[in-house]
């Protein structure tokens, strides 16, 4: 059942997430306070609740939303040694441009890369040709959400790269940044969509090369 916007965690969801919360009070023991973990537990979860058309996969996506940014945290503030380079893709709603840059990423790069993605305006879902049109590559993005981005994230990225968020689009000194002009796959017919993914598969992989990570497959 799809929950309507707004809606409320059920009670069998609310101990989900109590036990999720236990899990990165677990991992991230020694780096943060339980006060911090439990601030980024409420944080993603007030962000889900509030937008998005959530089934009960939801206590999932809050996991996995507030450990990106911990994990992100973690890295601005020199808690963990990674060498890896970590590029974070933005678009207006993170539902069909960054999603699918992330996933060529990660498809081609596999570990040897962080991936983050984010959104100006985060939709409720990811957009389903843009689902299909990546499945089509053997690239699975169909347990991707939209997600804002947020501070410690963008703070924590080597590569910046925009995709039509404007103005709206985090400035932090000291990052590079990239704009790809790339169409709206939003509403657009599949052979639209396909034309954006692969446009997107040339950008990554310069852009792996660039930043000398060679590629999977």
């Amino acid at each position: 059942m799809t929950m309507a916007h707004g809606a409320k965690l059920t009670t069998e969801q609310i101990l989900l997430v109590k036990q999720a919360t236990q899990r990165l009070k677990s991992d991230f023991a020694g780096m943060f306070s339980p006060e911090t973990i439990e601030r980024f537990i409420t944080e993603s979860q007030e962000d889900l609740e509030s937008r998005a058309r959530i089934t009960t996969w939801m206590p999932v996506l809050i996991e996995r939303f507030a450990r990106d940014r911990l994990r992100a945290l973690a890295r601005v503030e020199g808690l963990v040694v990674d060498t890896r380079p970590m590029v974070l893709f933005l678009c207006v709603q993170n539902a069909g441009r960054s999603q699918m840059a992330a996933g060529w990423l990660r498809h081609l790069a596999g570990d040897a890369v962080e991936v983050f993605s984010g959104g100006s305006e985060p939709a409720s879902d990811v957009n389903q040709g843009v689902i299909a049109a990546m499945a089509e590559m053997g690239i699975d993005i169909s347990t991707e959400f939209p997600r804002p981005w947020t501070d410690e994230v963008v703070r924590a990225a080597d590569v910046v790269v925009t995709m039509g968020c404007g103005d709206a689009c985090p400035v932090y000194p000291g990052k590079r940044y990239e704009d790809w002009e790339l169409a709206d796959p939003a509403g657009q017919p599949i052979e639209l969509v396909r034309d954006v993914r692969d446009g997107i598969e040339q950008r990554v992989r310069r852009l792996m090369a660039e930043l000398h990570v060679a590629a999977r497959v």
